[in-house]
């Protein structure tokens, strides 16, 4: 049975925009601890729909974890068992001349297992790059760590061959061709007990295993020198680092500079390896596609050089999706039970129509302030209690959002109830039409289907553009209104700058007039025709 390692939970760190501003003083047992980098708080002063300009942090997505120390089960590479590495409060700091001792790395805890691949993501700065060389022992001088770092349970070092790091930028020759950069290497890296033609049939495999066939003749090229592309560069890296099987494999931005298909390629390649030969792969990574994401088993998310999440990606994306799609389709389905009181009221407004006692535009008016208080109770009382307990953004004016949100998705429901009951009297027949409009709405809202999944029907480019004009229009004037909720006193001084209203209204502060134009040059272009 593996051992387990219980952890202590994470505080939820604040973004930073560079590697200074992540470095903090002291380190665990430091008295300057308590100094600890803030996030920029100007960030949010407009909006609160931020991380950074939240009042209140927010909780970390997993308060505890337990690490598995996996016992070495075999050899440290090839078919064995594999090896483990696992890292257990690990802190970096740096001497730095003029501001003293910094940390870079503050407790991180976490572990990497064989066959599997551990994405490190985070923003610029968080740590990343500085993770992955204090787990290859590859830190300056001028840094200390302080922490466990275990291999399949054990404190050793890193032995030759048994690691490989592939740095971020490609250094190769551009003079040579793709076989012959790994011929070389081969015959540099590779044991003297091995014969040439073993070394050269070494290159041949992992130039066949991370497809480079069709390429292998062609020179590497380079700044002004015509040759292979950037992501047949970076296969030709991880190649040459790959010649000696090694268990560990460090990967630095390797996709970086590359395009989500050249991408793709490269990381599909790399997952194939390290299943292949049990082989365990960290690559550190900024902004991967939704296709490379999916690639990868395990995620350490960082944040000013603090562990934010660490666990399956599968988890990370859909811990909070299925949460909001609970609370959307609980709450909305439960308008269908309303639906007996709306035939009921309908026969009343008929009698009364007929009579002239008030007409159409009053019983619309008249029903749907008189549910507003009743959708308010609705989704703030138990929006609250889901919204919490699962652990979302804490801050008052993310809930404040998402409850607006939620009554607005309620009002929806409950007005398409009181068509449904107007044109379908019969109350059996008005439940199932509900219930299924309410369906076919769940299933194109994003929910369960992401939006590009989902069919492009003939008449749905129409409410494409209507819904595009009416969030540029009037998307800003809504976050006003949530920002005058959660913070009354600095909306008042931000309104005094120039200009405020119309960023706010018209562009929401990113897009400017001529978008636009962008938004409504085609559809009036299908009227007008061409100038």
């Amino acid at each position: 049975m593996p051992s387990k390692v219980n952890v202590s939970p994470q505080q939820t760190p604040s973004l930073s925009s560079s590697r200074p501003s992540v470095l903090e003083k002291g380190t665990k047992n430091d008295p300057d601890q308590a100094e600890r980098s803030t996030c920029g708080k100007s960030l949010g002063n407009y909006f609160p729909f931020s991380l950074v300009g939240s009042s209140i942090a927010p909780p970390p997505l997993r308060p505890s974890f337990q690490l598995n120390k996996v016992k070495d089960k075999g050899s440290s590479n090839g078919k064995g068992g594999g090896t483990s590495l696992t890292w257990r409060d690990l802190w970096v700091t740096v001497d730095n001349k003029k501001e003293g001792r910094r940390t870079i790395l503050e407790g991180l805890n976490g572990y990497a297992e064989p066959g599997q691949v551990l994405a490190v993501m985070g923003p610029s700065g968080c740590g990343k790059s500085t993770l992955l060389d204090a787990l290859a022992g590859r830190l300056g001088t001028n840094m200390r760590k302080t922490g466990e770092i275990l291999v399949n349970g054990r404190k050793q070092s890193l032995a030759y061959g048994t690691s490989a790091y592939v740095i971020q930028d490609d250094m190769l020759m551009t003079t040579l061709t793709v076989r012959e950069a790994i011929y070389y290497s081969a015959q540099l890296q590779l044991p003297n007990s091995m014969s040439k033609s073993e070394k050269l049939e070494r290159a041949d495999m992992v130039i066949r295993e991370m497809g480079l066939q069709d390429s292998i003749n062609t020179r590497i090229g380079g700044g002004s020198k015509k040759g292979i592309s950037g992501g047949q560069r970076r296969r030709v890296s991880i190649c040459i680092e790959i010649l000696t099987r090694p268990a560990l494999l460090f990967l630095d931005e390797p996709t970086s500079g590359l395009d989500s298909a050249a991408s793709y390629h490269v990381m599909s390649h790399i997952v194939k390896l390290a299943q292949k030969d049990r082989s365990t792969v960290v690559a550190s990574i900024h902004q991967p596609s939704s296709e490379v994401f999916e690639l990868f088993h395990n995620l350490c998310l960082l944040c000013s050089g603090r562990l934010v999440y660490f666990g399956p990606t599968v988890i990370a994306q859909e811990a909070r999706g299925s949460m909001i799609t609970f609370v959307v389709t609980l709450l909305t389905l439960m308008a269908i039970g309303g639906f007996p009181s709306f035939v009921e009221d309908m026969k009343i407004f008929q009698r009364e129509r007929l009579n002239g006692h008030y007409g159409v535009e009053a019983y619309v008016i008249g029903n749907t302030f008189s549910s507003i208080p009743y959708l308010m109770v609705i989704s703030l009382i138990p929006g609250a209690i889901a919204y919490y307990l699962a652990g979302l953004q804490r801050a008052f004016d993310h809930f404040v959002y998402f409850a607006l949100l939620l009554f607005a998705c309620m009002l929806l429901v409950e007005s398409l109830m009181m068509i449904v009951a107007s044109i379908v009297p019969d109350f059996l027949m008005g439940i199932i039409t509900g219930a299924g409009v309410q369906g076919v709405m769940l299933l194109n809202g994003g929910f369960f289907r992401r939006p590009d999944d989902i069919p492009k029907l003939f008449w749905s480019g129409g409410l494409t553009l209507l819904q595009d004009v009416c969030g540029f229009l009037f998307g800003g004037a809504f976050k006003i209104f949530v920002s005058f909720i959660a913070s009354p006193l600095s909306f008042l001084k931000v309104i005094k700058e120039p200009y405020f209203w119309f960023h706010a209204l018209v562009s929401d502060g990113k897009k400017s007039t001529s978008d636009l134009g962008e938004y409504l040059g085609p559809f009036l272009h299908s009227f007008h025709g061409s100038p």
